[in-house]
């Protein structure tokens, strides 16, 4: 007959007990509705892009305009994707009520990012300096302030 140590047959049963407690703990978590998370992602994507043109907006001599022009043109194509995903007012996430009691207020102002970001792509694809592409650049900053104020719960 095998005869087991005490102290491995208390860490086997801790580590079993421990790994039960996990999944349990992970299959009882709520998922994030799949609208939520896209429209996340692609809002985090824009803020990965902005970081990259406003480093080059604090530091001009740092300023590659390949690079710029390639984020004013992904900005500019992904403008349009977070708007289908808040149709479900159940998805709430990180959306005020606002974005469902005032449509129109939210369409403006998911129109106002698209226009602004396609006036920084414009500019950004002929600048030679960060200069050239600063009012641009500054009015999507604008527009991303603007609608957060309004339609995102303010975070602690």
């Amino acid at each position: 007959m095998a005869q087991i140590h005490p102290n491995r047959s208390l860490k086997s049963i801790f580590g079993i007990t421990l790994m039960a407690a996990t999944l349990g703990l992970t299959a009882c978590s709520t998922p994030v509705d799949p609208d939520v998370k896209a429209r996340q992602d692609i809002m985090k994507n824009f803020g990965d892009a902005m970081k990259v043109m406003g480093g080059m907006a604090k530091e001009p001599d740092t300023f590659d305009a390949d690079v710029f022009k390639e984020q004013a043109a992904f900005l500019a194509e992904e403008s349009k994707n977070p708007w289908s995903h808040f149709n479900n007012k159940d998805a709430a996430g990180n959306a005020k009520e606002a974005v469902w009691s005032n449509v129109a207020g939210f369409k403006t102002e998911a129109e106002s990012f698209q226009k602004a970001t396609a006036e920084l792509n414009a500019a950004a694809q002929t600048a030679t300096s960060i200069d050239d592409a600063m009012p641009a650049f500054k009015a999507v900053g604008d527009s991303c302030k603007s609608c957060h104020t309004d339609f995102q719960v303010k975070k602690d």
